[in-house]
């Protein structure tokens, strides 16, 4: 949930473009990166934006997702850091510590990106998991140009991104990727 709740403040500050990177390190930790080209946020924001009851939403008064994932990589003993600029985007990294007891699992990636991708048409996303040697890209321009004008907001679309990530997420985690 919060790499999707992270994700959606990307394409709420107008990102053309976001990169979401999970990269498992050998010595136990885990790499989460998102970065988008967005609208960015000045000094002020990032110095607030881990505040629970600061929010730029008006449809609702408080903002969890940024204070839940910094919490969450604490917890840990990992870290948390962001930067922006405005007019140049945002880079969110945390950095976790996998096999600490507070590590929450990691959920589905394949329905988060396939909820990402089928509904954020006008936003390209390139998701990439790196484990023990093995990696799996999910590019949506890709995607987009193999369905060839097929709108990525199909069902048939979601439910495809949804099952093809979630093979080659487990294929990776489970270190058996085979090159497709």
């Amino acid at each position: 949930m919060n790499i999707l709740d992270i994700a959606e403040n990307s394409v709420n500050a107008s990102a053309k473009s976001v990169s979401i990177l999970l990269d498992y390190l050998p010595d136990s930790k885990l790499i989460l990166v998102i970065e988008d080209d967005g609208i960015g946020m000045s000094q002020n924001t990032i110095d607030m934006v881990t505040d629970p009851f600061f929010t730029s939403r008006t449809s609702r008064k408080v903002g969890l997702g940024i204070p839940f994932l910094k919490m969450a990589a604490e917890m840990t003993g990992g870290s948390f850091s962001i930067k922006s600029e405005p007019g140049k985007g945002t880079v969110v990294k945390t950095e976790f510590w996998y096999e600490h007891i507070d590590m929450m699992p990691l959920g589905d990636i394949g329905s988060t990106m396939s909820a990402l991708i089928s509904g954020n048409p006008a936003t390209d996303f390139l998701f990439i998991l790196r484990s023990r040697g093995n990696e799996f890209t999910l590019d949506s321009k890709e995607i987009k140009k193999i369905l060839g004008g097929v709108s990525v907001e199909t069902a048939e679309v979601a439910v495809f991104i949804r099952e093809y990530t979630t093979e080659h997420v487990l294929n990776v985690l489970n270190n058996n990727l085979e090159n497709t």
